[in-house]
């Protein structure tokens, strides 16, 4: 069976520096895949060679066995690669359901005028929004911000969500919270690949890892087998989160 997704080779310099290097990975339909390694390991460069941000100096990324290395990221985006961002990138001016309505209208499934709000408002709803949907952005806390940039690329109806330290900077409970909200996409059978520090979350919502350091891959496989790799365990975790 073909994957969703394959990186084959996949490489990134800048100058003299090789931030993604010889990156090989498939990810089958409805898999949940962790993206882990330690700080400036290639791990968000990765996700901007997938979704088209940056244009990778060689190799091969596939989408459903075609080629969209090098594709602009608004084509990448239409053929079904969707994400988040580490900061969140709200449309400041708009309100709640407006940014949800903008991925309706410029993801996966185009759709238009009340197809488009009430795509959105189901994403809301999903995401626990509902009620908010008329709210200006800027009276969003911040978790709820990374709620809206959630349902935003979930409204066009991506084939892989990548979502990059969509986890970071929250609070327990937020943290919580979210890890729900991701188990729950994952459950519905969505193919998602997942940039995350938090081990917590990795173990409970992925069932492989690829693990990352200084660019290239040092380990993949099961979640549990990855996280008790030695390599993995001085590279990356520390030998007090074995």
């Amino acid at each position: 069976m073909t994957p969703v997704l394959s990186l084959r080779g996949a490489t990134k310099r800048f100058g003299g520096l090789v931030a993604v290097d010889d990156l090989d990975f498939d990810v089958a339909e409805h898999d949940v895949v962790g993206l882990i390694g330690p700080n400036g390991s290639g791990k968000s460069t990765t996700l901007n060679l997938i979704s088209g941000a940056l244009q990778p100096t060689a190799g091969s990324i596939a989408l459903n066995g075609s080629e969209i290395a090098g594709l602009p990221a608004q084509d990448i985006a239409r053929r079904g690669i969707a994400r988040t961002f580490q900061l969140v990138r709200p449309l400041a001016s708009m309100t709640v359901l407006e940014n949800v309505k903008a991925g309706a209208v410029f993801g996966h499934r185009r759709r238009w005028g009340r197809d488009a709000e009430a795509q959105a408002m189901r994403m809301l709803e999903k995401v626990g929004l509902s009620r908010r949907a008329q709210a200006p952005m800027g009276s969003l806390t911040y978790i709820d911000s990374k709620r809206v940039e959630l349902a935003r690329t979930l409204a066009g109806e991506p084939k892989v969500l990548l979502l990059d330290e969509w986890l970071a900077g929250l609070n327990p409970t937020e943290l919580e919270q979210g890890i729900a909200l991701i188990r729950s996409l994952r459950d519905e059978g969505r193919t998602i690949i997942i940039v995350e520090h938090v081990m917590d979350a990795i173990r409970s919502l992925c069932g492989r890892c690829v693990v990352m350091s200084s660019g290239a891959k040092i380990a993949e496989g099961t979640t549990e087998a990855v996280l008790s790799d030695p390599e993995v365990i001085r590279a990356y975790l520390g030998t007090d989160d074995a």
